[in-house]
């Protein structure tokens, strides 16, 4: 059996922060989730870790995180980021990032905004909210949308009952406690 994340990130010095802060705490703002999806497929076949090292330079490579920026991206952008040390230089991941980018301003036209798309679409199980993720974005798995909605709340899991911080995760009121 493997080490949960709760018992494994208290005190690393990239994992403790995410771990206490973020992962699984409800976000409805578009960079943070622009953000999350980014870097869960940039993870995909890498370590979180990795992903986490290199979380910086992903916010630089990617205008902070600003999406509307980021839509805009052309050829030019695509061949910087690839040869941008500091992120992972995968040509498709890159084009993901900005396709999904382009997705996430079309939803703004259909339900005002990307958290708002998500909400209208709670609750589903993930084998639903797969589906839904392969329809409407680009480069989507089972473990890349599972991880994106566990770590904004929308789905359980992200924490431990007996982590510290789950009651802080209830207190936010997660989508998945209101699904209940």
């Amino acid at each position: 059996m493997t080490e949960s994340y709760c018992a494994a990130a208290p005190g690393h010095p990239f994992h403790g922060p995410y771990h206490d802060t973020e992962y699984g705490f409800p976000s409805r703002e578009e960079g943070v989730l622009f953000e999350r999806l980014v870097l869960e497929i940039n993870q995909a076949g890498l370590s979180w870790l990795t992903i986490l090292r290199k979380r910086a330079a992903f916010t630089a490579a990617f205008a902070g995180w600003d999406v509307d920026r980021v839509a805009g991206f052309g050829a030019a952008d695509v061949e910087r980021l690839l040869a941008d040390p500091g992120i992972i230089r995968n040509k498709l991941k890159i084009n993901a990032a900005i396709e999904n980018a382009r997705r996430i301003i079309a939803l703004r036209a259909t339900h005002g905004s990307f958290g708002a798309w998500l909400d209208s679409h709670h609750p589903l199980a993930k084998e639903a909210w797969v589906k839904l993720f392969r329809r409407t974005f680009t480069f989507m798995g089972g473990e890349i949308v599972g991880e994106f909605l566990m770590s904004l709340g929308y789905l359980p899991g992200a924490h431990v009952k007996d982590c510290p911080i789950y009651d802080r995760i209830l207190a936010n009121r997660p989508p998945w406690l209101l699904r209940a």
